[in-house]
């Protein structure tokens, strides 16, 4: 997914440098995927990091600095909600990203059963946030859609 949105930031995005984190219960990154784009002059670096477990506690090595997380959602996976409400809230929680907007993406919306950005607000306790900027997009990675929408917000 960084790939793609890396891609989708250089078009998008301008006039400064560009931290962003993506991160997630379950990524598509083993480890840990970077990207670099330069587009007019203008820096993004998109760091997609891993969500197993044993690479969760790492995250936070990689907070300074970031200007945005997009957090991606299994919106099909409502049994483990509860567990990337926990993850999500401690990330933000954290100092290093008390300035960082945050966009949700509802992922695997082509999916049967997939829950609607509002169940996943709700799920993820989005309402609660207070003094951050933040937004959620339902998205299908496989199909390229709802990409563009989140990132132009």
């Amino acid at each position: 997914m960084g790939a793609i949105l890396s891609r989708m930031l250089g078009r998008l995005w301008g006039e400064k440098e560009v931290r962003i984190l993506i991160l997630g219960l379950d990524g598509a990154a083993i480890g840990f995927n970077v990207e670099t784009v330069t587009y007019k002059n203008i820096k993004f670096q998109v760091w997609d990091l891993g969500g197993q477990t044993s690479i969760r506690p790492y995250w936070r090595c990689y907070y300074a600095n970031t200007d945005a997380v997009i957090y991606v959602v299994d919106s099909v996976d409502r049994d483990r909600m509860g567990t990337s409400k926990e993850e999500l809230h401690a990330m933000l929680d954290e100092e290093e990203l008390r300035d960082a907007a945050l966009l949700v993406f509802a992922n695997k919306q082509d999916m049967g059963g997939a829950m609607t950005a509002a169940e996943v607000s709700d799920a993820l306790g989005l309402g609660t946030l207070k003094n951050r900027q933040w937004s959620i997009y339902k998205t299908s990675a496989v199909k390229g859609y709802g990409l563009t929408e989140g990132l132009d917000w």
